[in-house]
């Protein structure tokens, strides 16, 4: 299951999470933002105990989007310890998803 991030959770949900995190990037009027989505649900049931997937509404949290250089959505972000590790951005490929995910375990 998908998590909802704000800035306020950012810190827990991301920066202090010991699994890898994937955080999308997103907003209710993007299409391809919707178009993804059913495979990020996916991905984070089939690989719930080595990640978790974060939304972050770009809306909602300019600073965030502005602090990683989201500059269009959907913009994934993969988190290890803390750590930005790796980038995915536009309606991508549910195994392009599952290649960043793997790649990165």
């Amino acid at each position: 299951m998908t998590k909802t991030t704000t800035k306020e959770t950012f810190p827990t949900d991301v920066l202090s999470e010991k699994k890898l995190v994937l955080v999308d990037f997103w907003a209710e009027w993007c299409g391809p933002c919707k178009q993804i989505a059913p495979r990020l649900e996916e991905l984070a049931e089939k690989y719930s105990e080595n990640l978790s997937v974060c939304k972050i509404d770009v809306d909602s949290n300019r600073e965030l989007a502005l602090e990683y250089n989201v500059r269009s959505i959907p913009s994934l972000i993969l988190f290890n310890a803390g750590e930005q590790v790796d980038t995915l951005i536009g309606a991508v490929s549910f195994e392009e998803l599952e290649d960043l995910i793997t790649r990165n375990l």
